[in-house]
């Protein structure tokens, strides 16, 4: 294996580029990276090249953003959500999750596949995050805490899934041993995992604090712990995103002090936002195929027709029993209906693992790119909504929950 620094120079310079366009038109930069990739890849201009030393710089980008999701995170958060933000994440991730999977099972009768494609259609990511919140004067009311609430659930329950129909799939059989086997291994990562970060980390958090005072180091032994725990979910045949995000959600405010944790996050976001993960994001766009437009249209258009529809009537009428109304609901989730980063990352690792093809990657990732395009404008148009019949309300809390990489 070896890595052209000239090719990773120029991946690196794409994804600057892309980045930059996308947020100056107020887009998550994501997409901006992804674009650059179809453009400058395989697919149209055919000026850069994947080599395995940036499959590799990829990889670990993507463990890293991770981590850095699950050091970004307070898992109390959880347990501090609205019943609002449950509501809406179970309502958007089921109803476009369920006509996903009805859709590609009646179409390829694959199901593995059926169930990735579902997974990455009920995905949230507040793909614009706060901006269009700041943008519409909106971020400290209801609809912007519930929408990061529900951005919370939707991601969280979006990995363990990910990674559990992974582990059954690796199994290469549904027979009943094999799946007993898989839900043991993955059982043994949790319970372990659980064990070692509320028990372990806290003690060699303090020892961190009181014998370590070099920043850099203290951000290396967090690094170490989600590569640990990458290696062990990979070990129990999940995958190492999970491992990470799990690590990164133990290393909290008691296992290091505030100051320290604010320190080692913004390090591993201009590490991994900054640096590596764009390396992804720009090579996932080379397996991008644009046959899909004449190969596939109708199918094409029907996921991006139920992911939308979906993910905005699901979270509507699952919203229903707050008693918050139909039209703040609609507004809700015209919000989550941005894919981001876990849905890419989702996609391409079932591309690479054979449990998808380049046909449906390329469906998924032109899925997040439509609905993601979408959020400000359906946004925009649910708030004047709201406004027009007096119905925005104020949080009642004024710290805000925030959540989700994309």
């Amino acid at each position: 294996m070896s890595l052209d620094v000239l090719n990773l120079l120029l991946v690196l310079l794409a994804a600057l580029g892309g980045g930059l366009v996308a947020t100056r038109l107020g887009y998550p930069a994501i997409l901006g990276e992804l674009a650059a990739g179809i453009l400058l890849g395989p697919p149209l201009l055919g000026l850069l090249e994947l080599d395995d030393g940036l499959a590799v710089v990829g990889k670990l980008g993507v463990v890293l953003l991770m981590l850095y999701i699950g050091l970004h995170l307070d898992p109390n958060d959880i347990g501090r959500a609205s019943k609002a933000g449950a509501l809406a994440a179970l309502g958007g991730f089921l109803v476009p999750a369920g006509l996903g999977f009805g859709l590609m099972i009646l179409v390829t009768q694959d199901v593995v596949a059926s169930v990735f494609v579902a997974v990455a259609m009920g995905v949230t990511s507040l793909a614009t995050k706060s901006r269009i919140l700041v943008d519409l004067g909106i971020l400290n009311t209801r609809v912007a805490h519930v929408l990061m609430a529900g951005a919370l659930f939707s991601d969280v329950a979006a990995l363990v899934i990910f990674a559990a129909i992974l582990g059954l799939a690796a199994t290469g059989s549904l027979a009943i041993g094999g799946i007993a086997a898989a839900v043991a291994k993955a059982l043994l990562f949790l319970i372990g995992t659980w064990i070692v970060g509320t028990r372990v980390f806290p003690v060699a958090g303090r020892w961190v604090t009181n014998r370590i005072s070099d920043p850099s180091l203290q951000f290396l032994l967090v690094v170490l712990a989600g590569l640990s725990f990458a290696a062990a979910a990979d070990a129990a045949g999940l995958h190492a995103i999970l491992g990470a995000f799990l690590a990164g959600l133990f290393v909290r405010d008691g296992v290091l002090e505030h100051r320290q944790l604010r320190d080692v996050e913004r390090r591993a976001r201009g590490i991994s936002l900054g640096l590596l993960a764009p390396v992804f994001f720009v090579t996932a766009g080379y397996k991008v195929s644009f046959d899909v437009f004449t190969d596939e249209p109708l199918l094409l258009a029907a996921v991006i027709l139920l992911a939308t529809v979906g993910k905005v009537v699901g979270t509507a009428v699952f919203y229903l029993p707050t008693g918050y109304g139909f039209r703040e609901g609609v507004a809700v989730g015209a919000g989550m209906n941005g894919r981001g980063a876990v849905e890419i990352i989702v996609a391409e690792i079932a591309l690479a693992a054979g449990l998808i093809d380049g046909t449906v990657f390329s469906i998924l990732v032109f899925m997040a790119i439509f609905t993601t395009g979408t959020v400000p404008i359906l946004l925009t148009w649910s708030i004047r909504w709201l406004r027009r019949h007096g119905e925005l309300v104020a949080d009642e809390r004024s710290r805000v929950i925030v959540a989700g990489a994309g």
